[in-house]
Formats: structure tokens, C-alpha cells, sequence
């Protein structure tokens, strides 16, 4: 049997999010095509993440900040959002100077901290 040329987009995992690698600071004019190179990702992979390789970006600043930001708001507004990858701890201290959460790859969930089990104690007895 033979089949015709594939139409669309190749098989995509849906469990494994696109990633989009930052390198370098990272100019004004750039900032749009890297908006829309997300949006274009989480409409090629129908997935609802797009992990950003932030590792190479360069020394943080307020506009390695502003291209965060701006990112994330054009994941948001396709639907999805971004994770990053790789951040330098001073972006990520900075990220929580001005107020920005983003989901870090590999970071566990937020959960409850377990429970921790307690003992029975029998009347009269001290407490351990």
C-alpha cells in the first residue's frame, strides 16, 4: 500500500510542551517575532504550555523582565502560557521583586505539606 503526502502538521505529543530557547539580550523588534513564535507554537502543538530556555538570555534586567511579561501575556491571550527553563537565580529574584510568577520546569507542585501522624496517647500518660 502507499499513501499520499501527509497534510498538516506532523504527530505531536501532547504531553511534551514546545520550547522556545531565549539566547542572548534580546532587542525591541525581536520581542514581537518571539510573541509570535509562541503563539505559534501552542497553535502548532495544540498544547497548552510553552516551556522558554530562559539559561542563555544573558544577565537580568528589567528588559529580560519586560520580554517575560510580554510572552506571557501572548500565551495567555492564545489560550495557554509559558514555563521557564533553566532561570539564573537573580531573574528569578528579580521575577519576584516586581511581582511576576511564572511555573518553573521541574519545580514540584504546590501542595499541602503530608500529614504527619500522631500518636495515640492513653489517659494518665505524658504526652512524648
Amino acid at each position: 500500500m502507499s499513501y499520499g503526502p501527509l497534510l498538516g502538521l506532523p504527530h505531536v505529543d501532547a504531553m511534551t510542551p514546545a520550547v522556545l530557547t531565549l539566547a542572548g539580550p534580546v532587542t525591541r523588534d525581536e520581542m514581537t517575532g518571539l510573541c509570535d513564535g509562541v503563539r505559534a507554537l501552542l497553535e502548532a502543538t495544540g498544547g497548552g504550555v510553552v516551556v522558554c530556555d530562559v539559561g542563555g538570555l544573558g544577565p537580568p534586567g528589567l528588559g529580560a523582565v519586560d520580554l517575560l511579561a510580554r510572552l506571557e501575556l501572548a500565551a495567555r491571550r492564545a489560550g495557554g502560557r509559558i514555563r521557564l527553563r533553566d532561570p539564573d537565580p537573580a531573574l528569578r529574584a528579580l521575577l519576584h521583586l516586581v511581582g511576576l510568577r511564572f511555573e518553573l520546569e521541574g519545580q514540584p507542585e504546590q501542595r499541602e505539606p503530608p500529614l504527619r501522624v500522631e500518636e495515640e496517647v492513653e489517659p494518665g500518660e505524658p504526652a512524648a
